[in-house]
């Protein structure tokens, strides 16, 4: 018989070894676990510590019906272990889609008539297919709600930024970084707690969420009255970022790749002489002699201390890129084959990556692998002088993406993979934080829900240099604020491609470069034509790496470092606006860039517009995607704005046509804002 249980916090569905639990997490929230399998275990996945805020959850039963409120959501459960979620006026928010012959499909009152259908497809809204091992195919069903909008999911190349409709891959590859929490314009989200591998459908028939192995079911969900209080709740039970370090704010000079000391100083002292303040410069992959041994080449870099000495009296800090990539040539290989603290295959040889030497990937959902890298990063790294992390590879990048072939300490990675780059991010976030750290950044390619905790700068990979692909990475970096991981760039100019003397490439570079300064970090980085190859193939029976050619400000041509130069200065000008945005991510979860309905959820043309943002509560931004165009339409909320550039003041509640020439990207000012003294200097 189905039983129907009360708990101080939570309500309780059982039956025939089937369980159902929802208890109260977080402010507005819920979170919701259910197997197939007698036995219960919770585990945290992105979700923090309990630490509810505001009123105690009111738990109540009919006999027929269990409902739990917390603040602004309620959860009801009828006998069958049917769920519903409802928002604080009692309007339906969200529920689970069941069609089955021996159930009644729709059992909800609507009016005073209660709906009764019933079907023969035998479709159930929680549904278990067993495996091998213990774990099962787990898929999740709700009804399909009719002009939803759905906002946030993490990273995608796609130029989607409302997902209603899409279908997403949750698994990580270079490039894509799944995470799992959407935004309703019906006023809820919705956190899939699960780092299995899968997919989700936002179909127009329902939507249906599957992991491909997994023991039970667990996510969460918060009801708010906009969008913001929304990623706020979020935000407060997965975490926030901590404050960026001031010095963060500026330009970050990198480029695949600087091969000697010597080189990356004379970049740095170039931008010194002619007085271009470089807050970052990068020494990127394989300045190392083996992968995994996470150090300098001394041949190439002899003396890192005074080499960051250097920098340091410049006012630039040294960010260097660290490899999960482990080689048997390392001098680590065999302490870390010995303690368990690699990947290990399911079935064939243990080579998980094939570029430039057969490597496998330290395991850091393994507690003491992260410990391991921390030492020798922190030994090699960090007490010579470096301030920063580049954590590339995150996903992390295997040869083949066949997920069912690996296994982490923690378990399959079918299970578990999704959350390998938050505990990448942890392992030096923990040991910087140890090390007396409080302001704590780490560039990384990938992130999982909860990334942002770790002080996860997420970039957006190995994308094309081209306008198509400019255009995605606007959505993507939208989604990513939406998805709670505030702090997120691109590589400028994309990484793939552009040859330093093709006009159409300086064009696309000026573009994405101006946008960039409207962003959470501006970082120029990408692979440049044309490329020059190593002068020795190999060394040491080591493959060596080639480089690209310059990619500095003044790499372009005189007219466009110009435009280039200017724009940096502009960035400079806005730190102090950037750097209140910050403590806005740092305190609430708020994006640093979000769509226009964020700030204006009551105007219906703010959730359809998806190529221009707000960045920040006071500046509008309208990037410029395609080639040759110099005008484009930009829509203005209400209320009164101003042009940036001429200062012209503009009535907001409509669509304007304005200039867009080459040396400028459209952005409006709320009329007021101080920040728009930074666009009437000049320097």
């Amino acid at each position: 018989m189905e039983t129907l249980a009360l708990e101080s916090r939570a309500i309780c569905w059982s039956y025939n070894g089937d369980w159902l639990r929802i208890e109260a997490h977080g402010r507005d929230g819920l979170r919701v676990r259910a197997s197939t399998y007698a036995r219960q275990g919770a585990k945290p996945g992105a979700l923090l510590n309990d630490g509810v805020e505001g009123s105690d959850p009111v738990v109540t039963s009919d006999g027929t019906v269990a409902r739990i409120t917390n603040g602004r959501i309620t959860a009801e459960v009828d006998l069958q272990g049917r769920v519903r979620f409802l928002n604080a006026n009692g309007r339906l928010l969200l529920e689970e889609k069941w069609r089955q012959r021996d159930t009644i499909s729709k059992y909800w009152t609507v009016g005073t008539d209660e709906v009764r259908m019933i079907s023969a497809l035998g479709l159930s809204g929680r549904e278990f297919k067993p495996l091998p091992g213990g774990a099962a195919r787990i898929t999740v069903r709700f009804e399909a709600k009719t002009g939803e909008r759905l906002y946030g999911m993490g990273q995608y190349q796609q130029p989607n930024l409302d997902l209603a409709g899409c279908t997403l891959e949750l698994a990580q590859r270079n490039s894509q970084a799944s995470v799992p929490f959407v935004v309703s314009s019906d006023g809820y989200g919705f956190l899939w707690n699960l780092p299995a591998v899968g997919e989700v459908h936002f179909a127009a028939n329902g939507t249906t969420w599957t992991a491909r192995a997994a023991c039970e079911i667990d996510y969460w969900i918060t009801a708010a009255d906009t969008p913001a209080e929304i990623v706020r709740n979020y935000a407060a039970v997965t975490g926030t970022v901590p404050m960026m370090p001031d010095y963060a704010l500026g330009l970050w000079q990198s480029k695949l790749r600087y091969r000697t000391q010597d080189e990356l100083l004379e970049v740095a002292r170039e931008y010194h002489a002619r007085g271009i303040p470089l807050a970052v410069i990068v020494a990127d992959f394989f300045h190392w002699p083996v992968q995994g041994d996470w150090r300098f080449d001394p041949r190439e870099w002899p003396d890192p201390a005074a080499m960051t000495a250097e920098l340091k009296a410049m006012g630039t800090e040294l960010l260097v890129s660290v490899w999960p990539t482990v080689d048997p040539r390392s001098e680590n290989y065999a302490a870390m084959v010995e303690k368990g603290y690699l990947v290990r295959a399911n079935r064939g040889l243990d080579v998980q990556q094939e570029f430039l030497g057969n490597t496998r990937f330290i395991d850091t959902t393994h507690p003491g692998a992260r410990t391991f890298l921390w030492d020798k990063v922190k030994r090699n790294y960090r007490d010579q002088g470096v301030a920063l992390f580049w954590l590339d590879e995150a996903e992390p990048e295997y040869s083949a993406y066949d997920f069912d072939s690996y296994r982490y300490h923690a378990g399959p990675v079918l299970e578990v993979g999704n959350a390998y780059p938050l505990h990448y991010a942890q392992a030096i976030y923990d040991g910087m934080y140890e090390d007396g750290e409080r302001e704590i950044v780490s560039l990384i390619r990938c992130a999982w829900a909860g990334s942002q905790r770790y002080g996860a700068l997420v970039w957006s990979g190995d994308i094309h240099s081209s306008f198509d692909a400019m255009r995605d990475q606007l959505s993507a970096g939208l989604n990513m604020g939406m998805a709670g991981i505030p702090w997120w760039t691109t590589d400028i100019g994309g990484f793939h491609g552009g040859h330093v003397e093709d006009p159409a490439f300086h064009e696309l570079m000026i573009r994405w470069f101006q946008w960039a300064v409207f962003t959470p970090i501006l970082r120029m980085h990408g692979h440049r034509d044309p490329i020059t190859p190593p002068a020795e193939p190999f060394r040491d029976g080591i493959a060596q790496c080639d480089t690209g050619a310059g990619n500095e400000l003044w790499s372009f041509g005189e007219s466009v470092f110009a435009i280039l130069r200017g724009y940096t200065a502009l960035r400079e000008r806005l730190r102090p606006y950037v750097a209140g945005l910050m403590r806005d991510a740092h305190e609430r979860g708020d994006p640093l860039m979000r769509p226009m309905f964020y700030d204006w959820p009551e105007d219906a043309r703010c959730w359809a517009v998806d190529e221009q943002y707000m960045f920040g509560p006071d500046i509008l931004v309208a990037p410029v995607t395609m080639a040759g165009v110099t005008e484009r339409s930009v829509y203005l909320p209400a209320g009164i704005w101003r042009d940036a550039w001429t200062g012209e003041r503009v009535e907001g509640g409509g669509e304007l046509c304005c200039a867009a020439p080459v040396e400028r990207i459209p952005v409006f000012i709320r009329d007021g804002a101080e920040v728009a003294d930074a666009f009437r200097r000049r320097d």
